[in-house]
């Protein structure tokens, strides 16, 4: 069923003034977007930790992903929310049939690429993505793809391993991308999506008549920002927070001295140990370079990257809200299913 909104009675001076506000608080969103970093340090600062310490990694990490996971979230579901009034549900449906997953799995994917995420970042936009009726499968490639196979893993790569590698990792991330994401959307998995979430969706969306004003839609993308956000911001801020712990207190020098030994079990073996570890491609390379140098396999040191920067534990308790447990076991386990079969090609193909 749909649900109307109520024409804009406001006179054109009252709709300039709703889009020159718009623009003020976009052009602010994005001069607080890029200064996060500072902020955050000077925030850390103010507490007075011990410089260097297990707590002081853990609150600059809860500090700095915090606000950037909800304003990217507030940002990308405004601007669904926009773009979903200017289509009803017939026509949403009918643009984003079945028949268009295909080539919408390899979109998504190439997306993911220029998007330099980390799992929990690209969240945000996976959210907005469901909420407009994207088909599922589509999205859960952009999911994976965003924080395994971006230009920044890439260029780390390259310089690390030099480019046949990078190359090989590009073309077999974004095959598990593609096809983990066709296999969900194959699955026809969306009835266990969380039931607010299957509301929202393009049979549920908020329909602004055909003579709608600006600020029609405008207020279309608040109201789905007041509904999204609203819903799921304490389980970002929780997914955030188990991050924080485990960025500061996760001893990567260990588990770098015990991983430097290839058998056959290493490669599901550092799968396991990566999932609970969050981290983004940049900030895993330093321990890739040491699995490296201490010889491990090729093969298992990026099964033990991707693991850590696509299927985080954070990212889960974030989805949770937004997806039933049997769908995050679906994901968790087609795309764990791909990075083994990768990390056992790399050791072949590079041993």
């Amino acid at each position: 069923m749909s649900v109307e909104a109520s024409p804009s009675r406001s006179p054109a001076r009252s709709s300039a003034q709703w889009i020159g506000a718009t623009l003020a608080a976009l052009a602010l969103w994005f001069a607080l977007y890029w200064r996060l970093e500072d902020f955050s340090g000077w925030m850390v600062g103010r507490i007075h930790l011990p410089a260097g310490s297990h707590v002081e990694e853990a609150a600059r990490f809860f500090v700095f992903d915090t606000p950037k996971v909800l304003m990217l979230l507030a940002l990308v579901v405004f601007a669904m929310g926009v773009v979903r009034s200017f289509f009803s549900p017939e026509r949403t449906r009918a643009l984003l049939a079945g028949r268009r997953e295909g080539l919408g799995n390899v979109a998504a994917a190439t997306l993911g690429v220029f998007t330099p995420f980390c799992s929990c970042s690209a969240v945000p936009l996976f959210v907005g993505f469901v909420s407009a009726g994207v088909p599922l499968g589509v999205t859960f490639s952009f999911l994976i793809s965003a924080p395994m196979v971006n230009e920044v893993a890439l260029g780390l790569l390259f310089a690390l391993v030099g480019w046949k590698v990078a190359l090989v990792y590009l073309v077999f991330g974004m095959t598990v991308a593609i096809v983990s994401g066709w296999i969900i959307g194959r699955l026809h998995l969306e009835g266990w999506l969380e039931e607010w979430v299957r509301n929202v969706r393009a049979g549920e969306a908020v329909v602004v008549p055909n003579h709608a004003t600006v600020v029609d839609r405008i207020e279309a993308g608040l109201e789905a920002v007041r509904d999204i956000v609203g819903r799921v911001w304490l389980w970002i801020i929780v997914g955030i927070g188990v991050g924080a712990f485990i960025h500061g207190y996760v001893p990567t020098d260990f588990l770098a001295s015990i991983m430097g030994k290839g058998a056959w079990w290493s490669v599901p073996a550092v799968v396991l140990i990566g999932v609970p570890i969050y981290s983004n491609a940049a900030g895993i390379i330093p321990v890739v370079e040491a699995l490296l140098g201490k010889g491990a396999p090729l093969g298992t040191t990026l099964a033990f990257m991707m693991s850590v920067i696509a299927l985080s534990f954070p990212e889960m308790v974030i989805l949770r809200k937004v997806m039933t447990t049997r769908l995050i076991a679906v994901f968790v386990g087609i795309v764990a299913a791909g990075i083994l079969a990768i990390g056992y090609l790399f050791n072949f193909l590079f041993s």
